[in-house]
């Protein structure tokens, strides 16, 4: 009982803690708006303002977009630590993120060959950028799901993964090659990874997909609690190993192909949230990790995205730079403390 109440404790501070994030967020920037005049903005009493602007058509879906990021790629995390029994599997460990880096590289990098030769690419938008990402990284997903069909062993479809998450990398260097500056800067760009490229109706689509993504994974609780003990105990109980290992790495990478679609490859949210969640409620059930990462995933990307703004300046950080300055140290002292509980 005591472990309930300490857990309904810690759920309503992540709770409060995440909406203080995203209000912050919609409060600070290069331009400080009053936290009163946000709310009136925000209920639609201000009418059209420079300031109403800002907040609607600028930081709201950014905020909104770090929210989703942080709850995909989380979950994502935590799906994959699961799935491998591996505490350093994250997001970037399918290729998944590298098949979405695939299809922007194709389209900006490109982009000169396209337009030259096909009169269907004469503008390559924003839009287009994301199809391509989309679609190079359900490709990447479908090859991976294709390996999980056809191999038995958890660590063979690992590696598949990596190797071609290195072979795609290689493509993308050769794409590089061959580019010119200004393609090359936009690659690059995307790659520094950003909250930033969303308005209102495409932030909330990829806060539905998180939050479905999350529903989803509420019926599959007693299955990935059985998979921490090994696939042999899994199989013993009744399940199907093979069905649920494709469920898992449908979800997973979906999630994380959507959102890298849009932000670019947010590097050690999906690695660190996982960590962070079991050492704050010091449990392996996933019935309280999942909403565990939801809200720890939710409120670091949106404390990320506030210090990669450096409230007052009128710069931004990279998302990457901030994420790899928070991401990096959690997770190698979580890792250290909590050594005792992983293997080899």
């Amino acid at each position: 009982m005591p472990l309930k109440q300490n857990n309904s404790f810690l759920f309503a501070l992540l709770g409060v803690i995440t909406l203080l994030l995203f209000l912050l967020n919609l409060w600070f920037g290069s331009v400080t708006i009053g936290f009163k005049e946000v709310l009136q903005i925000l209920l639609g009493s201000t009418g059209e303002t420079a300031n109403s602007v800002i907040v609607m058509d600028f930081r709201l879906p950014q905020a909104v977009t770090a929210m989703a990021t942080g709850i995909a790629l989380g979950l994502a995390g935590l799906i994959l630590q699961t799935l491998f029994r591996n505490p350093l599997a994250g997001p970037s460990v399918l290729g998944i993120s590298a098949g979405a880096g695939l299809g922007v590289a194709v389209a900006i990098l490109a982009g000169t060959w396209l337009q030259k030769t096909f009169t269907v690419f004469q503008q390559i938008n924003e839009i287009v950028i994301v199809l391509f990402a989309v679609g190079g990284a359900l490709s990447i997903l479908a090859l991976i799901l294709y390996a999980s069909r056809r191999v038995s062993g958890i660590l063979t479809i690992l590696i598949i993964g990596v190797m071609t998450g290195y072979a795609v990398s290689a493509l993308v260097s050769m794409l590089q090659f061959f580019s010119n500056p200004t393609d090359m800067y936009s690659f690059v760009m995307w790659g520094l990874g950003s909250f930033s490229k969303t308005t209102f109706p495409v932030s909330l689509s990829l806060l539905t997909t998180s939050f479905a993504g999350f529903l989803i994974l509420l019926f599959y609780i007693k299955p990935m609690n059985a998979m921490i003990t090994g696939e042999q105990y899994l199989q013993s109980i009744g399940y199907r190993v093979h069905h649920l290992r494709f469920v898992m790495v449908l979800i997973s990478g979906i999630l994380i192909a959507v959102t890298t679609a849009y932000t670019g490859p947010i590097g050690f949210i999906g690695l660190a949230i996982p960590h962070i969640s079991r050492s704050l409620f010091r449990s392996s059930n996933h019935a309280v990790l999942l909403p565990a990462t939801l809200l720890t995933g939710a409120s670091l990307a949106l404390l990320c995205n506030l210090l990669s703004r450096l409230p007052g300046y009128d710069v931004s950080l990279p998302v990457n730079a901030v994420t790899a300055i928070i991401g990096a140290p959690v997770v190698v002292w979580i890792l250290l403390k909590s050594r005792h509980r992983y293997n080899n």
